[in-house]
């Protein structure tokens, strides 16, 4: 997984609550999200849905533009994301997020043949 500098925004299947991270490795990050395998805020609301994500240069603009995004107004973030993903689909297979991927993730042995 290469690594990528980045701001995102996940939702839950009824688009209601938002959940603003960065990382420094997106797909790890969001498998990390999909696979909910701690208790944390993602996964008490079931936020699994990539719906945004801005690739920066380092992790210092992704944390200072994370910091500028948690505190605009909802609406602000909606437009946002309807901007840029009118639909609120969701991005993780664009970013190469695949259900074979995660497999190898919950049980690594199931790749190896």
């Amino acid at each position: 997984m290469k690594n990528q500098n980045a701001v995102y925004i996940m939702t839950n299947y009824l688009n209601t609550t938002f959940y603003i991270g960065v990382t420094n490795n997106l797909l790890r990050r969001i498998c990390e999200h999909k696979l909910q395998n701690k208790e944390c805020f993602t996964s008490k609301y079931n936020i699994n849905k990539l719906v945004y994500f801005e690739i920066t240069e380092s992790i210092e603009i992704a944390i200072k533009r994370e910091k500028q995004l948690k505190n605009w107004k909802r609406q602000w973030k909606i437009d946002l994301i309807a901007k840029n993903n009118p639909a609120f689909k969701d991005l993780s297979n664009d970013i190469g997020l695949t259900d074979e991927l995660i497999k190898t993730l919950i049980d690594p042995e199931s790749s190896s043949g």
